[in-house]
């Protein structure tokens, strides 16, 4: 979330010390919309990044580490406190910012990665540095409509309805901190209308909670369904916050810069949560700011 009067690790750095809340203790891999499970069965999983930022060249070494991690991930054993293994993930989810700068070569070395080297169904997200800024560019953009249609769009997958909400970032402001916009907030209304009742829904965009400028429009898109939790990106590092009676989980950002974490996600029919992975140590985080584990 460059900009041109306030500096990104300023931003980076603030939101990084806000408090946080936790809940009790080569194949083609484009996305595609998933089967949904048999009606009554609920039993998603999957992992969540955001912020790969590419280099306007192609850089993209330091998101190796990340999907090598996310690769060998499924089979780990949970922490003590959740029991059983990591599942096969249905998909991976990023929200948004795949480009410091949207060009051809970023455009290309991402969807060579995940194409290639990502073992999973991929879905993303366009964050505000896809768009180009000042500068616009439609690259990433045409790149996300080839692959999902729409820049937001909704699917099923494991039982649960998972929206996937694109919000124009406003260039003129001069901040990484913006307020969802109205059609962003008409469509999640919209989209959980639309939900069977009683079946989980998970809302995901770019903005984390600490950059939305609107969050009390925010919270009322939410109501009328079983909202689950709502995915953002942003600010690179993880955290578990709340949105009213709804838990906001912040995806982190494989920055060199910040911890080397990815998060996994699972929501079954009693039980939700998301849990950081840090893949240098090759272990859990415990860090209560960063993990939901909550009933659903």
């Amino acid at each position: 979330m460059k900009n041109k009067t306030i500096t990104r690790r300023a931003f980076l750095s603030s939101a990084a010390a806000a408090g946080a809340v936790m809940f009790a203790p080569p194949r083609r891999a484009r996305a595609q919309a998933a089967e949904s499970s048999p009606p009554g069965k609920i039993d998603l999983a999957f992992f969540g990044w955001s912020d790969q930022h590419v280099g306007t060249k192609g850089q993209a070494d330091h998101l190796l580490p990340a999907i090598d991690a996310m690769n060998a991930l499924p089979g780990t054993a949970l922490p003590e406190g959740i029991g059983g293994k990591v599942p096969p993930p249905a998909f991976v989810f990023g929200c948004g910012d795949i480009t410091d700068w949207p060009t051809h070569a970023a455009k290309v070395r991402y969807d060579e990665l995940m194409t290639r080297r990502l073992k999973f169904p991929f879905y993303d997200v366009m964050g505000n540095h896809d768009t180009g800024g000042k500068v616009r560019s439609k690259t990433i953009e045409n790149y996300l409509l080839q692959r999902h249609k729409s820049l937001s769009y909704t699917f099923e997958s494991g039982g649960v309805r998972f929206i996937a909400v694109y919000s124009e970032f406003d260039d003129s402001l001069n901040s990484p901190a913006q307020p969802i916009t109205k059609e962003a907030l008409a469509y999640i209304h919209n989209e959980i209308a639309k939900a069977p009742a009683g079946q989980p829904i998970i809302v995901a965009t770019h903005l984390c909670l600490d950059s939305i400028t609107n969050s009390k429009e925010m919270a009322a898109a939410l109501e009328g369904g079983r909202v689950a939790m709502v995915l953002g990106g942003h600010y690179h590092k993880a955290s578990v916050r709340m949105l009213g009676k709804v838990p906001f989980v912040q995806l982190p950002a494989p920055d060199p810069k910040f911890p080397p974490e990815i998060t996994f996600i699972r929501i079954t029919e009693r039980r939700k949560l998301a849990l950081p992975y840090d893949y240098r140590r090759k272990a859990w985080v415990d860090d209560p700011r960063k993990v939901l584990d909550a009933p659903l």
